[in-house]
C-alpha cells in the first residue's frame, strides 16, 4: 500500500478567545465547518475592500482629522490581519509543486 501524504490542519480564519490560532483536521472540504471557514474568508476578503475604500476616501480628504485617519487606519489594520490569515491559511492549502 504507497504511503499517501499527511494532511495539514487547515488553519481557519478566526482565533480562540485567547488569541491563539485554530485549527481543523478534515480531508473533506465540503464538510460544515469547511464551509464556514470557507464563507468567513470571503466576507473578510469582502471587509477588506470595503476598508480600503474608505481608507482611500479619508486619505484623499485634506479636511480629515485626526480622529477619522487613526479610524480608517485602525479598521484597515484589522482588515489587512485578517486578509494575511485568510492568504496564509490558503497558501497552506497549495498542493507543493513536486506534488504535481
Amino acid at each position: 500500500m504507497p504511503d499517501l501524504p499527511e494532511r495539514q490542519p487547515r488553519l481557519l480564519p478566526w482565533r480562540s478567545a485567547a488569541g491563539k490560532p485554530c485549527y481543523l483536521s478534515t480531508g473533506d472540504p465540503n464538510s460544515r465547518l469547511s464551509r464556514l471557514a470557507d464563507d468567513m474568508e470571503e466576507k473578510q476578503m469582502e471587509c477588506g475592500n470595503v476598508v480600503l475604500e474608505g481608507a482611500q476616501e479619508v486619505l484623499a480628504d485634506q479636511a480629515a482629522g485626526e480622529v477619522a485617519v487613526r479610524f480608517a487606519l485602525t479598521q484597515a489594520v484589522l482588515s489587512l490581519r485578517d486578509v494575511l490569515l485568510v492568504a496564509h491559511s490558503r497558501g497552506r492549502r497549495l498542493p507543493d509543486i513536486g506534488d504535481r
